[in-house]
């Protein structure tokens, strides 16, 4: 069955590349070539468009939480006090200087905003519910939810690419 996805100003090889490039990132451009079947001067070239364009954002290096000492995974959700602009405003301007908060997505239903927040346990989570969301007086209430076992992350958007 044909796969009828496309995006706008990209064709078929280009999609390849975006969806190895995402899978790892640190292919040179000789390898890249090899496995889409081009010359390294045209991969260069679909690579540079591709970051230049916006399709590649950036490059990051995935670091493992638990090493860290930040393997403690919370998904908070935020409902706030008041609808208003500027008491959004102020609660995104509150939250993006709070470490612990790796993620942060405005979200319809019953809560405001979804919070990814990474801590090293049950206790350092405690003391960021009351010492650094506790702070943000923007926040009516919070429900949190507390990460068991990862199953599947792609970190970003999945392609897709036609059969």
């Amino acid at each position: 069955m044909k796969d009828n996805f496309s995006v706008e100003g990209v064709d078929a090889v280009d999609l390849q590349l975006l969806n190895i490039l995402h899978a790892n990132s640190n292919y040179t451009t000789k390898e890249l070539a090899k496995m889409v079947n081009l010359s390294p001067s045209p991969v260069f070239e679909r690579v540079k468009r591709l970051e230049r364009t916006g399709y590649i954002k950036k490059y990051i290096a995935i670091l493992d939480a638990e090493k860290l000492n930040q393997g403690f995974t919370v998904f908070c959700n935020i409902k706030l006090k008041q609808h208003d602009r500027s008491i959004g405003h102020k609660f995104v301007e509150d939250i993006m200087g709070i470490d612990e908060i790796i993620e942060c997505y405005n979200i319809s239903g019953d809560f405001d905003f979804l919070l990814k927040v990474t801590v090293r346990d049950m206790k350092h989570y405690q003391d960021f519910v009351f010492n650094k969301l506790g702070s943000v007086g923007s926040i009516g209430s919070t429900h949190s939810m507390f990460v068991m076992a990862e199953m599947k992350n792609t970190f970003g958007a999945a392609v897709r690419v036609g059969e």
